[in-house]
């Protein structure tokens, strides 16, 4: 059987997909246009690069952030490991023409995030929300978003664009945003 292919970010030729990757997130790629051409993108809690790769691949520089960086070694990206629920913030006094961060909340984190947003830049954010339970995991409220809580951490700060909170055809409980510092 042959290998499923990609294009590599680095010179753009054909290369053996990397297994477990996966497709970016329909939400992600559909707004990843809105980031600043060229600008610096931050991958949050990237895991095995899915959306760092996207932004490779549209000539963005990417700051791949996770506490296990084992699954996007292969990528051309600035590599960060840092537990970011038990340590510093990682990238102080860093901002970025894009920042992506789905299936991930750590609620102290919201304010350093919406702050690493440069002037023009684009926050794109996805994870999932109360009511999830009923679809399965995660279950715990702790890592579920509470009714217009993205919406509350860039009041103020961010130009929102787009916004979601409530079911998907996953099926699962979802919140997400697009939000845009002004210049």
């Amino acid at each position: 059987m042959d290998p499923v292919m990609q294009r590599s970010p680095v010179d753009g030729t054909s290369v053996p997909a990397r297994q477990g990757r996966g497709a970016p997130s329909p939400w992600i790629s559909d707004h990843a246009g809105l980031v600043p051409a060229g600008g610096p993108v931050l991958d949050l809690a990237c895991g095995s690069g899915r959306h760092a790769l996207l932004f490779l691949g549209r000539g963005h520089p990417v700051v791949a952030v996770d506490r296990d960086i084992s699954g996007v070694r292969d990528l051309p990206a600035e590599l960060v490991e840092a537990d970011l629920e038990d340590g510093p913030w990682p990238l102080p006094h860093r901002r970025f023409a894009g920042i992506v961060v789905t299936n991930y909340l750590w609620r102290p984190l919201l304010p350093r995030i919406v702050a690493a947003v440069a002037p023009g830049g684009v926050l794109l954010y996805e994870t999932f929300a109360q009511g999830q339970a009923r679809f399965g995991r995660p279950a715990n409220p702790d890592f579920l978003l509470r009714p217009g809580e993205l919406l509350t951490a860039v009041a103020g700060q961010l130009e929102v664009r787009a916004y979601f909170d409530g079911e998907t055809s996953e099926p699962a409980m979802r919140q997400r945003i697009v939000a845009v510092r002004r210049p």
